[in-house]
């Protein structure tokens, strides 16, 4: 069997404190050195942020009409967010990766335009109960993922390691939501699984009672779950809601804290979303 003939996994690696880095790329060796096609897609929020705060330049995160919280981002913002995620979280799991045998490459989306965004030249965020457009923000919307790429790498035997940073229209780096990124990859891929590893074991009902935690998820009542959905989750869920319309067959929101987060979660111990 040929490498693109094997089902893909997808695996959004988050950004966030209390992720595992070592315990994800220990399973990811053990899946790849049994014969898994694996993506990896990864944020950074966590070491963006320090670095901000390093720089005198904090992160300052915006909430859309909608309840969706993002990370504002101006040009001064973008190179604190390239050099946090791009130059340090991505070179970090391909040398981890790479220490445990896994032929890894690392790449960000504007590399051989492997993903390409529109910049949303203006957007709204709601501060103090008030609407405010914002024009200065370098942050897009995921239009074409370029599947070639992709396909060299896994037939080569590697697994690639993307950051989501996008090309713009005019040859501009542009932040993008990681799990949507994951979501278009899974989607572009054809893979049959898209997993997404957080702080937490998934989608609560009562967070952060993990007693209320929901297991599993039809498509059909995705839309309910961003009544449960807290903060960042609510990007989980749309990027779930996007790769599944997009042929996505399980989308599956995870703890990446513990040990073998990746098989855990393909046990069942997750929100599971057919």
């Amino acid at each position: 069997m040929t490498e693109m003939k094997k089902k893909i996994t997808v695996v959004k690696i988050g950004g966030t404190e209390g992720v595992n880095f070592s315990n994800i790329c220990e399973n990811v060796a053990r899946l790849w050195a049994e014969g898994v096609a694996l993506i990896l897609v990864h944020g950074g929020s966590a070491e963006a942020n320090a670095l901000g705060t390093d720089l005198n330049l904090p992160p300052h995160f915006i909430t859309s009409p909608s309840g969706h919280v993002s990370r504002y981002t101006d040009l001064k913002t973008m190179e604190i967010f390239i050099m946090a995620v791009n130059g340090t979280v991505n070179t970090r799991l391909v040398a981890d990766l790479q220490q445990k045998g896994v032929n890894a490459f690392g790449l960000a989306g504007l590399d051989g335009g492997l993903i390409r965004a529109s910049r949303k030249e203006a957007i709204q965020s709601v501060e103090n109960g008030k609407r405010r457009i914002i024009r200065d923000d370098y942050s897009g919307k995921i239009v074409s993922v370029e599947t070639s790429l992709l396909q060299l790498l896994l037939s080569g035997g590697m697994v690639p390691v993307i950051a989501p940073i996008a090309l713009g229209q005019n040859g501009e780096p542009l932040n993008v939501d990681a799990d949507r990124a994951a979501a278009e990859v899974a989607a572009a891929m054809s893979a049959e699984t898209l997993i997404l590893l957080t702080a937490v074991p998934g989608l609560m009902k009562k967070f952060p009672d993990v007693n209320t935690l929901i297991r599993n998820i039809e498509r059909k009542d995705l839309e309910q779950m961003q009544t449960y959905a807290e903060g960042r989750m609510k990007k989980k869920v749309l990027g779930a809601q996007e790769a599944l319309e997009k042929g996505v067959r399980n989308v599956l929101i995870a703890d990446g804290s513990g040990k073998d987060p990746i098989d855990n979660a393909l046990a069942g111990n997750c929100t599971w979303i057919h």
